[in-house]
């Protein structure tokens, strides 16, 4: 069995940075426009028909692409259970100061709550 490159992850940390502008003003414009009052960020390496492209993953972008979701169309192909959407909220407003990030890769799929803006890193940094 094959080991995913650990560089691979730290690509992510990488392009994640670069991309956290563009995924805010996409955010910004999904609540604007009532798309959704929960948007999901899928962050993949492979073919995925699902979402917004935002991000295509190139030299010049990074490893990852990116496409723009919500927490409706996960629901609507059973990602997230109708009996867990209410936890899901919860879970959603307790961190209204990141992004809704779902990352697909060689381990699975995994929501991860990643910080809107590099401030809010410094401040985890500094709770010593």
């Amino acid at each position: 069995m094959n080991k995913p490159s650990i560089d691979k992850y730290l690509a992510l940390e990488e392009d994640l940075r670069r991309y956290r502008k563009a995924m805010n003003e996409a955010l910004e414009i999904m609540l604007d426009q009532e798309v959704s009052l929960y948007p999901i960020f899928i962050m993949h390496q492979q073919n995925l028909e699902m979402g917004v492209p935002l991000i295509e993953a190139s030299e010049k972008t990074g490893l990852w692409s990116v496409h723009a979701s919500s927490l409706e169309e996960f629901v609507i192909k059973n990602i997230v259970h109708e009996d867990k959407v209410a936890e899901f909220k919860l879970l959603y407003k307790k961190h209204d100061r990141h992004l809704c990030l779902f990352v697909l890769s060689e381990l699975g799929a995994q929501f991860i709550f990643y910080p809107r803006q590099e401030e809010i890193f410094r401040e985890y940094g500094n709770l010593n």
